[in-house]
Formats: C-alpha cells, structure tokens, sequence
C-alpha cells in the first residue's frame, strides 16, 4: 500500500478537469432521474422530491439546502475542500438548470434512466472524492466520517440514502421507488468499490486548513 508521506498531490490543472467533468457527469445523470421522474440520493434527492411536489427548480433546492453543511466542511475538512465543494455545488446548479436546454430526450425509458443515470451520478462522484472535492450536504459528512473513522463513504451514502427514499414512498410509485433504489445502489456501489481508503489515498490532511 502506498505510503501516504510520500503520497504525491494531484496538480491544479487536474483538479480543475475533475471539478469540470465530475460535475457535468453528476448534472447529467440527475436531469435523467428527473426526467424519468425518479429519485436519486443525498442532498439532491431531497431537492427533486421538493422539486416534485412543489413543480420548483431542482436547482434552487440544490443550492439552497447544501448551504448548512458548509459550517461542516469548514471546521472539519478544511477551508480547501470547503472551497472546492461550495464551486461543484454551484457549477451542479448551473448546469442542471441549463441541460434541458442543451439535451432532449424523445424517448427515455425508466429502467433505463436508472441504470446509466446511477452509473453516470456514482462516476462523478468518484472523479469529485479522488479530488477533495465533495458535493455538499450528506456528501461532506461521508466524506469527513472516511477521513475520522475510516468508514467507506460509499456505505454511509447509501443508509442515508435508504431514508430518503422511504420518505419518497410518499410521492413516487412503487414502480419508480423501485428504480429509484436500484439507480441508488449502482450509483453507491461505484463510490464504494473504488474509493476505499486502503487502496487509494485520495483524501490526505489538508496542510492548508
């Protein structure tokens, strides 16, 4: 295993990349769920179930909701990650409020949309944690709990995400509620899979907190 003295930091350049490509990945795979009508995890999920039920932007609840848990990645992780994470959070806004504009869809089928919506939503992620850059809300706490404890963000995800999608029996079918649990769990499966801390050591002490 890699010795995380000699662990060498990703570039400024790279990081950039990431934030640009993470953050389009994850925009894109959230305006499939809402296409199709279904519900992904975390913070955003609690802000298309408010997008559902109230017929508001997505994006507003988005932003809105995630600003508490800067006070978080403030004290916790640092005034880098903090800064990282508030510039994903707002680039997921914009382009989540911009992609039905730039893609159509004639045809989407629901199981589909979960599937690669999941799989697009889990890859942008991974690209974002490998980065130090987190996507607000409960994103920062499985963040800070893998950095504390050791504990793999990706299953801290996905027992908050089992809540969330409980409260959406509430407003989804059981036939999207469904989906919406596989998408979740091929979305949180990628996170754990590829981001263990004894295999990668992405997310070192920031020096600069």
């Amino acid at each position: 295993m890699m010795n995380p003295v000699n662990q060498q930091h990703h570039k400024s350049y790279e990081d950039l990349a990431a934030l640009g490509i993470g953050t389009l990945l994850v925009s894109l795979g959230t305006v499939l769920y809402a296409k199709a009508t279904l519900l992904v995890g975390s913070i955003a999920g609690l802000a298309l179930l408010l997008h559902y039920v109230t017929d508001q932007g997505f994006w507003l609840f988005f932003f809105v909701l995630n600003l508490p848990f800067y006070v978080l990645a403030w004290r916790r992780m640092g005034w880098r990650f903090t800064a990282r994470t508030f510039a994903a959070v707002c680039l997921v806004t914009v382009e989540t409020r911009l992609t039905p504009g730039w893609v159509d869809f004639a045809v989407l089928n629901p199981v589909y949309a979960a599937l690669a919506g999941g799989g697009l939503i889990g890859t942008g992620l991974l690209i974002l944690f490998r980065h130090r850059i987190g996507l607000g809300g409960i994103n920062i706490l499985a963040l800070y709990l893998q950095e504390r404890f050791g504990i793999r963000a990706g299953y801290v995800q996905l027992g908050l995400d089992a809540a969330i999608l409980t409260a959406a029996c509430f407003v989804l079918t059981p036939q999207r509620l469904a989906l919406s649990v596989m998408g979740a769990v091929v979305a949180n499966m990628i996170v754990a899979m590829n981001h263990r801390a004894d295999r990668y050591l992405g997310l070192t002490a920031d020096p600069a907190r």
